[in-house]
């Protein structure tokens, strides 16, 4: 089910950004067209006015003496003798005056011989040319003209539409994030996938040999010639002990790999804190007798917790002490609150992490290297556990290295 839901929520959210992509991109084509027009309205406008005034306001065209050939193309009609520098100067003036700031190119022709007379390509830094006189050709009952293109027009209309086009481009970079991320999540989940069927499968294949060894064991320890052997005794003890312990890292990797999949159940209750540690330390105390657990836990502290996964914590954050610990390991608990909550501090005198490591020590099976690596065995799986423990409890754990020597770890509980 949550493949299925996942996969319309990856559906749905690309044709969301490539439905408003495409309307982007159709907003922003008829923003250009309507930019196209409003720019051959505004230079017909500008031309008519210059005919107007080269004409000195007597006009006798029959129809609009300026004609849009081609799409940046114009050619406009002049039934007056007119000077180019003239010309010039009043194409600069209505183009200034109308905002059309980009280059063009003019020309002035004879009709009769449909050459041109006189031409100039204008940009907006061009300086007006000083004024010289040109004889043009007279011929009774002819229209001479000139004729006007602007070669800079769409690169001109697509820096006017400038956000437009940065906002496309945008779009464009989001999608291909979000294909991106899809591509990368699925290659991502295919991989857990795999990982976790691996862990089951291979746990499980270990569980199977080891209950026949425990039973096996349990068997052997009921034969007479065992029980009157103290030396077969020792020998079945030590393989019933580390059998338990293997047993003990596959379930914890069994239940790491279950909790991927479909998290933790909590069943949070009031739990008194100080003798509920006691309990944890006794324990490990008879374990390592030169074990030192000082308790400084305020009597009436309680705190609401999964009693079996906060066990849990408390137990992989004291065994981490003692394991990675050079002389008699000393662990001091002790509780600190504020307004804001309940701090409950673990200080060991153990070896320590370096600073560079500490960010990745939560990490599913990571170890980090150290003078005890290769003595301890583990799978890197105990503090990923207790991180995934604290965030579902809605709690923090930070780490940090003393001044002189271990280090202490911190369980923050909100109020």
């Amino acid at each position: 089910m949550e493949i299925k839901k996942l996969n319309i929520i990856i559906t749905l959210g690309l044709v969301a950004i490539v439905g408003i992509l495409i309307a982007q991109l159709l907003w922003t084509r008829q923003a250009y067209n309507l930019e196209d027009k409003k720019f051959n309205q505004t230079v017909n406008i500008a031309l008519s006015e210059v005919v107007e005034k080269l004409s000195g306001g007597e006009t006798s065209f029959a129809k609009n003496p300026v004609q849009n050939i081609a799409n940046d193309y114009y050619v406009v009609n002049i039934n007056n003798e007119f000077h180019p520098d003239v010309l010039e100067y009043y194409l600069k003036t209505e183009f200034t005056r109308l905002q059309i700031n980009t280059n063009y190119v003019y020309a002035v022709y004879n009709c009769h011989s449909d050459k041109m007379i006189y031409g100039k390509y204008i940009t907006p830094e061009t300086k007006q040319s000083e004024l010289k006189k040109i004889n043009f050709p007279k011929h009774e009952n002819l229209t001479y003209y000139f004729s006007i293109r602007f070669p800079d027009k769409a690169t001109y209309l697509i820096s006017s539409l400038r956000f437009w086009y940065l906002l496309t481009f945008a779009l464009i970079i989001i999608l291909l994030v979000y294909v991106y991320s899809i591509y990368t999540i699925i290659q991502q989940k295919k991989f857990s996938e795999l990982q976790r069927d691996f862990i089951n499968n291979m746990t499980h294949e270990f569980k199977t040999p080891l209950s026949s060894i425990l039973l096996a064991t349990e068997a052997l320890n009921k034969q007479e010639s065992v029980k009157e052997n103290p030396k077969l005794q020792t020998y079945t003890s030590i393989i019933v002990n580390q059998s338990i312990k293997l047993n003990n890292h596959i379930e914890k990797i069994l239940n790491v790999a279950k909790n991927d999949e479909s998290g933790l159940l909590l069943k949070p209750k009031k739990i008194r804190l100080l003798p509920f540690i006691e309990d944890i330390a006794e324990t490990l105390k008879q374990k390592s007798e030169n074990l030192v657990i000082n308790l400084e836990i305020e009597k009436n502290i309680t705190i609401t917790a999964d009693e079996f996964h906060f066990t849990n914590i408390v137990y992989n954050i004291l065994d981490n002490s003692i394991k990675y610990c050079e002389s008699s390991p000393e662990i001091r608990i002790f509780s600190v609150k504020d307004t804001k909550g309940l701090y409950l501090k673990f200080k060991d005198n153990g070896i320590g992490i370096p600073e560079k490591n500490i960010p990745q020590i939560f990490d599913k099976f990571y170890r980090v290297i150290s003078k005890k690596h290769n003595e301890i065995n583990g799978f890197g799986l105990g503090l990923f556990y207790v991180k995934k423990v604290v965030r579902q409890h809605h709690w923090k754990i930070l780490v940090e290295n003393n001044k002189d020597q271990g280090i202490t770890t911190t369980l923050f509980i909100p109020m």
